[in-house]
């Protein structure tokens, strides 16, 4: 079923949350969510996993928080500009002209189980998320299989929708860059009802897209609302709805060239504002998610909840890539992978039943859960579908527009993937923490291609699997927490690329597992500091040069330290900081070509610092800067070559005044102020060109 936004935010208006939640005082109590308090960059709480509504110092794992603030302060408004504040996040494979694809820690972030709406429904990225309506992005690194199942280990991306508070919320706000791009924002919020019991929190969006590329152009827009309603003090309900849309042209990928006695000679960066592909090449895509939750507290200690969500994504693309150039003069040719009515969708239902047990000295907060997650999707076949043209690096060719036609084939994967788990956290002293939890997953693959004159091939998989997580943690002061923890995991190994000879085929599941000892602190006025040594063994791919097979390639070990200090150092100075040192290394003795290699798109060291400092001496007005760093990576797992490391910069100011009786704010942001040219990113098998300089100037008012 699909909705139009005028439709979306009609529906939501008569529908009616609020939420139950265990505290670490060991009572249940209702958790109201609300806009946090303009000024922090630090949590005080993630939304997570079967940490929800848990402090970051008190969960057992790596954990990242980009806040409200944070996006405000950087203007950020895509998955990749939240997360680069976070240490080891990458893009992989394409650049980030049309959504955003992600590795963290050198493993691919997988575009339809590792992103999460309000820590439960997986929504699918293959359309930028907008954050307009998000309250705050959380990354919960490593492996998370207890409560999410079949994914890989990279980590969960969660994004917190805003939700209505106490004070009511009318802002609106207008941005424009440099290039003519123009958004406007309005952010609505009220409570109402009997006792203010129910409450909700619209966003709009409408945008003109451009971000200084050559032959591009696009348009965006978001229509979401979240919904609560306390029906009684025992029972609680909450209603999340979203529609975003975004057609834009897609910049042509660059291909590797075969190598020469091992090596790939890679071609000079292009100019930034380098688009080989037609301004007509459109990624033209939209998405709906639904979420819904329904707490009941059946006395002081015992709850249980309910939800159901559905997310679906639909989209058109015509991909090219630059292959077989000559380095010298440029000459080449554009390969257009055209795809028409590409449709991905999941189902989510979790019931969960959760509560307080005390034996002895020990008390046991209990989760009891039941999961199961259906994700399909529908690739119809396309009549020519790629064509070949000249094109030039160094003096790119207009491409004419193509049309194409169904033939009747088409390509389906279902995956069924279902699971019962516990979770116990058991309070052993004023100091110390155990934490367990096992997860007894079923999970199943069906694979089908249907030729056009008929003929069908199927493929399909099951596995049943038991995974375990165990953790302790010692709190010598509630500043100060040290963590040790083990996880294993299954993993979605991954699909093959469109450029692969079985393209779109979902590879077979695999396990994965992860060891992490850490400690976590807070500092200053409110801030946390954190760093974690990990070791996470799984599953290695590889797009097989000569017969163009994506698979398996065995293991691979990714360790190091990792290290984030995020926060209020005083009154005048927040900043958000992260740094990663990793080893990572192909073990599959079989295959010599990447045995011992660092696997591709991988850097060995990241680092980001992002500072607003507030002058005292001119009230309201704060200036910022960043720093982001990413080290040298591989373009293909056998090393034949690698990308430069890079740093780019990011500089801001804000001003907050009062015009007549309207709260106005005036900010302007530039990134990538030195326009520099680098490639950012690399992998299956191409490399991309990061963004120009972009300034961006916006004015909000709170009406």
């Amino acid at each position: 079923m699909k909705l139009k936004p005028i439709s979306l935010a009609l529906l939501t208006l008569g529908l009616p949350v609020a939420s139950q939640a265990q505290t670490t005082n060991n009572e249940l109590q209702e958790v109201e969510v609300q806009a946090r308090q303009q000024g922090s960059y630090s949590s005080s709480a993630v939304q997570v996993g079967t940490f929800r509504d848990t402090a970051p110092i008190d969960v057992p794992l790596t954990v990242n928080s980009v806040t409200r603030e944070v996006l405000d302060a950087q203007s950020a408004t895509t998955l990749y500009g939240a997360l680069r504040n976070t240490a080891g996040v990458t893009r992989a494979q394409l650049n980030g002209s049309t959504y955003d694809n992600i590795a963290i820690r050198g493993i691919l972030v997988e575009n339809r189980g590792n992103y999460r709406l309000n820590g439960s429904l997986p929504i699918i990225n293959l359309v930028d998320v907008p954050l307009e309506n998000k309250q705050q992005v959380e990354v919960l690194k490593g492996a998370s299989s207890l409560y999410y199942g079949f994914i890989p280990p990279s980590g969960v991306v969660n994004l917190v929708t805003k939700r209505a508070g106490n004070k009511p919320v009318l802002s609106l706000s207008q941005s424009v860059n440099e290039y003519g791009a123009a958004t406007t924002h309005l952010d609505w919020g009220r409570k109402f009802g009997e006792n203010n019991n129910q409450g909700l929190r619209v966003n709009l969006v409408k945008g003109v897209e451009d971000i200084g590329v050559n032959n591009y152009s696009g348009d965006r827009e978001l229509v979401s609302a979240a919904y609560d309603w306390k029906i009684t003090d025992r029972l609680s309900f909450r209603f999340d709805i979203e529609h975003y849309e975004k057609s834009v042209s897609e910049q042509a990928a660059i291909a590797l060239l075969p190598a020469v006695n091992g090596r790939i000679t890679l071609p000079p960066v292009p100019d930034n504002k380098t688009n080989l592909a037609g301004e007509w090449q459109q990624y033209d895509a939209n998405a709906q998610n639904y979420l819904a939750r329904v707490d009941y507290v059946l006395n002081d200690s015992w709850g249980v909840l309910f939800e159901a969500g559905y997310a679906e994504t639909t989209r058109d693309r015509n991909f090219s890539q630059f292959q077989n150039y000559d380095l010298n003069t440029g000459e080449g040719e554009l390969r257009i992978f055209y795809s028409r009515d590409q449709q991905f969708d999941n189902t989510n239902y979790r019931g969960e039943f959760y509560g307080e047990v005390i034996t002895g000295s020990i008390t046991h907060n209990l989760s009891f859960g039941y999961t199961t997650n259906t994700r399909a999707s529908n690739t119809p076949g396309v009549a020519g579908g790629q064509t070949i043209f000249s094109q030039n690096l160094y003096n790119p060719r207009t491409i004419e527009p193509q049309s194409v036609s169904f033939t009747g084939a088409y390509s389906a994967a279902t995956i069924d993937d279902q699971g019962l788990y516990v979770f116990d956290r058991m309070q052993l002293s004023e100091q110390w923490q155990l934490l367990a939890g096992i997860r007894r997953g079923d999970y199943r693959t069906e694979n089908l291609n249907v030729a056009a004159d008929g003929t069908r091939t199927v493929r399909l998989y099951n596995a049943q699997e038991t995974t375990p997580s165990l953790a302790v943690m010692y709190k010598p002061s509630q500043d100060v927490s040290l963590y040790a923890s083990y996880v294993e995991g299954l993993e979605e190994s991954g699909q093959a690329p469109a450029n692969a000879a079985n393209a779109f085929q979902l590879l077979d599941p695999a396990e994965s597992e992860q060891r992490e000892v850490g400690a976590k602190f807070k500092v200053g006025q409110n801030s946390l500091a954190q760093i974690a040594y990990f070791d996470i063994e799984r599953a290695s791919t590889f797009q097989d040069p000569n017969t163009n097979v994506f698979g398996l390639n065995g293991k691979a070990q990714f360790s190091g330290f990792e290290m984030a200090w995020t926060g209020e150092l005083n009154k005048q100075l927040s900043i958000a900081a992260s740094a990663l040192l990793m080893d990572a290394e192909l073990q599959n003795a079989n295959n010599a070509a990447t045995f011992g290699k660092v696997p591709n798109n991988t850097p060995e060291q990241t680092a980001s610092l992002f500072a607003e400092y507030r002058l005292l001496n001119v009230p309201g007005l704060s200036l910022s800067g960043g720093l982001y760093y990413t080290g040298k990576r591989a373009v293909n797992d056998a090393n034949q070559a690698f990308i430069g490391g890079y740093t780019v910069a990011s500089l801001g100011a804000r001003y907050s005044t009062v015009i007549g009786s309207t709260p106005t704010q005036f900010q302007l942001v530039v990134d990538n102020p030195t326009d520099k040219n680098y490639y950012s990113t690399a992998g299956n098998p191409y490399v991309g060109v990061g963004a120009p300089r972009v300034i961006k100037a916006t004015v909000s008012v709170d009406l």
